[in-house]
């Protein structure tokens, strides 16, 4: 079975949709990962939220920016996949449907993301290639990458 993919604004999401959006975010981001720090960094009413359901749960996230929000460039961010269900590689899909959705809303091709150091190589099975060094952002290595 395939996952069900929605591209909204801030707006247009549902209440439900944005609490299982901001549940999964966490227990990713702050649990899982155990990184204490403030997911709804205020940009999420600027984001378009794409979000892949599956049997009725949001399993895929990310938020898509225009350029100059969050880079120079439109951006991708929040890439995350339920951990029930990474075993799918739905990863991959989302990060298709991530591109596919910069490009059909905001007629971009050029995108900049700050990616997980870990990630890298998913990343660069995307197109995206380094353009950086190793930072750290909320005690995580993270790397800037660039796909133009």
């Amino acid at each position: 079975m395939e996952l069900k993919w929605q591209i909204k604004s801030f707006e247009d999401l549902t209440s439900h949709e944005l609490y299982d959006i901001l549940k999964l975010r966490s227990t990713i981001f702050v649990v899982e990962q155990n990184c204490v720090y403030l997911d709804p960094d205020g940009k999420d009413k600027l984001a378009l939220h794409l979000f892949g359901t599956f049997a009725g749960k949001i399993v895929a996230y990310s938020r898509l920016f225009k350029a100059g929000i969050s880079f120079d460039n439109s951006s991708i961010g929040r890439v995350v996949v339920d951990a029930d269900y990474r075993d799918r590689k739905w990863g991959h899909d989302l990060m298709r449907e991530a591109i596919a959705g910069i490009k059909n809303h905001f007629g971009e091709s050029k995108i900049t993301i700050g990616a997980q150091l870990y990630l890298q190589k998913f990343y660069e099975s995307h197109g995206f290639v380094q353009t950086s060094e190793m930072y750290l952002e909320d005690d995580i290595p993270h790397i800037e990458m660039k796909k133009v």
